[in-house]
């Protein structure tokens, strides 16, 4: 069996290597239709475009993206080909939570944004979503989430959302089609349109889902305070006056703790396995902290503005500091 796998996929190697010796490392950005001739599987992040061009007249049967999104794939054009493709959903579900947590703390502490006195509005109710709605109860704050896609009778609009919430906060796909498309689900009547004081506006979930454009008309005529982004329109060319202006800016990490790389790590070996009928031959562990450390608040653990400081030095380096992002920890449960 031959497998590609995008050389940015952390801990993978020793366990992969344990199912075929014949396993080749590349660029997810470079990968191309000659690397794929003769593979059996491909393994990627969300910087490889799967689609016929890159498959076609290959002999990949399967593709596996450690990743929960999945608009780099052509799903329609793979199951036409008869490809088997996953993804990992939920597995950076508490990565993404501690990402949450720590900049409601950090608006707590730098904006004096009083938790328990404020709304949280969720848009998007997946796994990841559940967990920020653990998060903003644990903090006392008032949460009301919006999801058309789960018949939940305390769900609300998203115009409730827009009108009520002093922290939007979205989780959701972005999708171009159907009755509830995501792409510029924050448009310029949604974000032109809130009304609470002091508005916080966070997005770790696709760039598309928020219009940046209106983003900042909104941040020009007073109506939203802060921007906390850490997905893009157009990465890595990212807007740089959005990059000035964040608050919070960090370049699509949210997702990239320790915990949730070897989650994925580990769904995509049993995917893979199973497809291929060969024994599994273990899981996949993250580091583990030094005996010695110790934290007494989740911002010990991480803290967003270190990100945010290294990416508004540096915005040129927006896919290095992703690609060799040094994964953090979650210690803690929430």
């Amino acid at each position: 069996m031959k497998i590609i796998v995008d050389d940015k996929i952390p801990y993978i190697r020793e366990v992969l290597e344990r199912i075929t010796k014949d396993v080749r490392y590349i660029k997810g950005a470079d990968i191309t239709h000659d690397d794929l001739t003769d593979a059996d599987a491909l393994i990627v992040r969300t910087r490889t475009r799967c689609n016929r061009q890159l498959l076609e007249h290959t002999n990949v049967k399967f593709v596996a993206t450690a990743t929960i999104g999945i608009d780099h794939l052509d799903t329609q054009y793979l199951d036409s080909a008869g490809i088997r493709w996953v993804n990992c959903p939920g597995c950076n579900a508490s990565s993404v939570g501690q990402y949450i947590e720590t900049t409601l703390l950090s608006l707590q502490r730098d904006k004096h944004l009083r938790l328990d006195k404020s709304t949280l509005g969720i848009v998007g109710c997946g796994h990841v979503g559940k967990q920020v709605k653990r998060i903003g109860e644990k903090y006392g704050m008032r949460v009301i989430v919006n999801d058309p896609f789960i018949p939940d009778p305390k769900f609300v609009s998203l115009d409730d959302i827009r009108l009520n919430a002093d922290v939007v906060t979205f989780h959701v796909p972005l999708t171009h089609s159907g009755p509830h498309h995501t792409y510029h689900l924050a448009d310029r009547n949604f974000l032109m349109g809130m009304s609470r004081p002091d508005i916080t506006i966070i997005n770790t979930s696709r760039g598309g889902v928020v219009d940046e454009r209106s983003l900042l008309e909104a941040m020009d005529c007073g109506i939203i305070s802060n921007a906390v982004i850490d997905t893009w329109e157009n990465e890595p060319d990212i807007d740089r006056e959005l990059l000035r202006r964040a608050y919070i800016a960090t370049p699509h990490i949210a997702g990239y703790s320790a915990d949730g790389k070897t989650n994925a790590d580990n769904m995509v070996i049993d995917s893979l396995c199973r497809f291929f009928n060969v024994p599994n031959p273990g899981l996949v562990s993250p580091p583990h902290l030094p005996a010695s450390f110790s934290f007494n608040t989740p911002l010990d653990l991480y803290d967003p503005l270190f990100d945010t400081v290294l990416l508004k030095s540096h915005p040129e380096g927006f896919e290095e500091q992703r690609g060799n992002y040094r994964l953090r920890r979650e210690k803690y449960e929430v």
